[in-house]
Formats: C-alpha cells, structure tokens, sequence
C-alpha cells in the first residue's frame, strides 16, 4: 500500500448525514483513503481508487466488507475472481488471501469488525 495517501480531517462526522462516495476524492495516479470510524472493535474507511490502482495480495485475522460506491474493480479472494461493482458488496474472510484492482476509477468503503 505504497502508493495508499491517507487523508484526515478534523471535522467531526457523527450524528450528521453523509454521502459515502463524497468523503475521499480520486487523485491521479494513486489510491485516496479516508478513516470514518475507528474503535478497539473494527474500522470504517472510505477509498478513492485512480484507474488501475491496486492493493496488492495480503491477508487479514479477521473477516472484510468491501461495498462498492462508484466504478467497479476485480477482487480476487483464494485465487477467486470476481467483478464487483457499484451497490454491490463482497465478504472477505479473514485468514484467505485477497486482493482488489480498480477497473478505471473506483470508490469503496471497507468495513473490518475485529473478532
């Protein structure tokens, strides 16, 4: 995740109405993400993928949502592929390799709940 530019904000997000897709905007070249909530239990993020930016194949101890705001992207989980695009969502188990490549610009949110 090299090429991964973390923004923060100082705003604060509760108790408000938000828009997912508008809470991390495309950069060229490069993959934009934006913590929404963290606690000891889990994170919510939103990203803001460029065409054909990827997160290479890692794992993770614990079970991740991947639901899809905008464009679409390949997700591969245990050598699987599958397309996923905007208003759909993907599970990926924990302890099974996965990765993800935008197929041109994409937006996500990913939802970890830790166990």
């Amino acid at each position: 995740m090299d090429n991964v530019k973390a923004t923060k904000s100082a705003e604060n997000l509760k108790a408000r109405a938000l828009v997912l897709a508008d809470l991390a905007q495309y950069q060229p070249g490069t993959i934009v993400s934006r913590e929404i909530l963290r606690k000891a239990t889990g994170t919510v993020s939103v990203f803001a993928f460029d065409d054909g930016e990827e997160l290479s194949e890692h794992t993770a101890p614990f079970d991740a949502t991947v639901f899809a705001l905008d464009g679409s992207a390949d997700v591969t989980i245990a050598g699987k592929p599958h397309r996923l695009a905007a208003g759909e969502m993907i599970i990926m188990p924990g302890g099974e390799p996965h990765a993800l490549k935008a197929v041109g610009r994409f937006k996500m949110a990913l939802i970890m709940i830790r166990t």
